[in-house]
């Protein structure tokens, strides 16, 4: 089963006691799923971490479909008292094997292949080995050689939106009727 490497961002900054809950949740016991906490006091340290990197969860799920994942994420994020999604990303840095998930096609060919073709953009880092390309880069080459390649896949643009209303519906006194007119499927 492929593994699915995304960001969900989160309504609120996890506070002690949701990580505590995070933490003892038997649904990221696999540790597929982690997060940044802000620390109790934020007036006592010089420096701090970037406030929207504490609404983000960083995923690496297994799951069929990039949508089944986020899926799975966003439902589990729920068991956690006043936390939801609100929304999902895919970052700018990638593997090799996370860009050619992407693209649904493999890149460079297997290890020691024919090696990395004209104009194929280089690593922007390295670490433990492992190459970290930007995806933007990437999907310009691509489309350069005559690929299509969408900026989003499409299981991400639907994932994303899905969570982005159900945020705003979240508390809204809309009537079922006007979410039919509107398209949405109403149990």
């Amino acid at each position: 089963m492929p593994e699915w490497s995304f960001t969900l961002l989160v309504n609120q900054p996890l506070n002690a006691e949701q990580a505590d809950a995070f933490d003892h949740c038997d649904a990221f016991a696999d540790g597929s799923v982690s997060y940044t906490l802000g620390p109790e006091n934020p007036a006592e340290y010089a420096r701090l971490p970037d406030p929207a990197t504490l609404r983000e969860l960083s995923c690496d799920v297994e799951a069929p479909t990039l949508l089944d994942a986020v899926a799975r994420v966003a439902r589990d994020v729920r068991l956690i008292p006043g936390l939801r999604a609100v929304g999902v990303r895919y970052d700018d840095t990638v593997t090799l094997a996370e860009a050619a998930q992407r693209c649904g096609r493999e890149l460079l060919g297997p290890i020691g292949g024919r090696g990395r073709p004209d104009g194929f953009p280089e690593p922007e880092s390295a670490a433990g080995g492992t190459e970290f390309y930007s995806w933007r880069g990437i999907a310009a080459w691509l489309a350069r050689t005559g690929h299509v390649v969408p900026e989003q896949p499409r299981d991400l643009v639907i994932a994303d939106r899905a969570l982005r209303l159900a945020d705003a519906l979240d508390g809204a006194d809309v009537p079922p009727g006007t979410l039919r007119s509107l398209g949405l499927p109403i149990a």
